[in-house]
This record gives C-alpha cells, structure tokens and sequence, in this order.
C-alpha cells in the first residue's frame, strides 16, 4: 500500500527564478526505506521539506501538483499535527533543542498536541528505548554527544508514534560514531517496527545497504530511480557530473567487472560473494 503518492509536484521559491521541484512524480510504499541523492540544490531538502508540510506552511513557496502523505494532504493541514503522522530530524540537532532536560525535550511536542499525562509518560519511555537513552531523561541535552543529540531528536519524531520519519542530511555535523549510531537506529525502525524511512543522505556506503529504492534529483527532477543494485551501476561514469558519489566497491568493480561474474556489486558482502 502506497503511504505517499506525489504526482507531477512542482515548488518555486518566491525569490527563486528556478523551480525547486519540477512536476515531479513518486510513490512510496508503507514499511519502505527510501534514499535521496542529488547534488547540493537538486531539490532533496525541499522535497523532504514538502512530505512533512514545512513547505509551503512555514517556508512560504508555490506548490502546485499532487501530494498525499498517510491519508493527509500537507499543504491542508498544520505543520504540528501532521507531526503524529509524519515525523522529521534535521541535519543538526541543536537547532531543535530548547529544553532544559532529554524528558522535557520529548515531551514538548506531545503537550502542545494536548496529550493526556500518562500517554505522555509511555511514549517518551518507549521512544528512549528505540534509541537507546533509556536513562538520559534528566540529563541536559546540550551535555550529551552529537550522535546522542540526533537521537534524542529521533526519539522526540518517534514519541509522537508517526507512520513516516523524514530524516535531511541526518549525519553531516556527525563524527564517525555518531553516523554508525544514528544509521544504526535508523535501520531498526525501520526493519524491527516497520516504520517507513525517508532519508536525504551522502553516506553511499550505508544507503546501499539499507534502502529499498533510491531516487536521484538533478535540478528538481527526478532523473534516475531504483533499487541500490540498479541504481548505483547505472551512474558509475556520470557520477561526477550529477555531483553524487558511488559505493568505492562499486567503483572498483565496475573496473574489473569480469572478476564480480559480470555484475557489479554495490555491498563489500556481495563483492566477497560473487568475486571469483
């Protein structure tokens, strides 16, 4: 069952000449783990941007086209409680943060839906528990790690039990660690609660991996579309130019195809099963 149907969507900033987006179509299936890849300025924020309705509600933009997220139509509905339905992390964590604690900061968007104590109570504990700060309730956040900082964000999206969690660029201010800690969550909602992941990423390496289908954005449009497997080889000597990067194993097998037994793989497990 499609969870989100957009169809020939198109977004123009009002200071912009260029559209952001450019009627572009997609349809994304409940319980899936989708990627964006483009260039900076293709049009991955805004289209993440257009899923939990911050386009055109808070960021003022013309939209014109289709779009249809978990039975809700964005632009007709406020930014707040489309949050029940579609949760969002952005790429740096603090500029989410007000609270003075990590249980208060969970908490803030279940009160301001109203929501009764007790309700408030479990969801914060079983959020904590997804992402692993069970414990952290009375620690500021602002004392707490980059990665524990994005999760904790994580943990805020989750506790409003949405049914799509839209992440933009989740690890770009994040060491190391702090990615395998975030991509490490990512996945387990995912795959252990069934939640339907959007993701804007360059980490290559986890997205092949992890999503189901990968959509290249150039310029607003949508120009290339598929599994990691279809995908990713498909883009080996115009990589460049569309301003992504490819799997290095990918790269390097693309070079000796004939040693992968005519295929390119675009996992370090795959290359290790089909080498020769």
């Amino acid at each position: 069952m499609s969870i989100i149907k957009i169809e020939d969507l198109t977004v123009q900033y009002l200071e912009q000449e260029e559209n952001a987006l450019d009627k572009i179509s997609l349809e994304v299936e409940e319980g899936e783990f989708v990627a964006i890849l483009g260039a900076h300025g293709a049009g991955k924020t805004t289209l993440c941007l257009s899923i939990n309705g911050i386009v055109p509600n808070m960021i003022n933009a013309d939209m014109f086209g289709k779009i249809e997220v978990a039975g809700e139509i964005p632009p007709n509905i406020p930014v707040r409680e489309l949050a029940s339905k579609v949760g969002s992390v952005f790429d740096n964590p603090e500029f989410q943060m007000s609270q003075l604690t990590v249980f208060e900061e969970v908490a803030l968007g279940l009160q301001n839906l109203g929501v009764d104590k007790d309700t408030i109570i479990e969801n914060i504990t079983t959020s904590l528990e997804l992402v692993g700060l069970a414990g952290f309730e009375e620690r500021s956040p602002f004392e707490i790690s980059g990665g524990q900082q994005q999760r904790l964000a994580m943990a805020s999206a989750l506790s409003m039990k949405p049914q799509i969690l839209v992440l933009d660029e989740p690890t770009s201010n994040l060491d190391p660690i702090g990615k395998e800690e975030v991509f490490t969550v990512t996945r387990k909602i995912n795959q252990e609660e069934g939640l339907t992941v959007i993701i804007a990423e360059h980490e290559v390496e986890v997205i092949a991996e992890y999503a189901d289908k990968v959509i290249l954005l150039e310029q607003g449009k949508i120009t290339q579309a598929g599994t990691p497997e279809e995908l990713f080889p498909n883009i080996v000597d115009i990589q460049s130019n569309v301003g992504v990067r490819i799997p290095q194993i990918t790269d390097f097998a693309s070079r000796v195809p004939d040693k992968f037994k005519g295929s390119i793989p675009v996992t370090v497990d795959k290359a290790i099963e089909r080498y020769k």
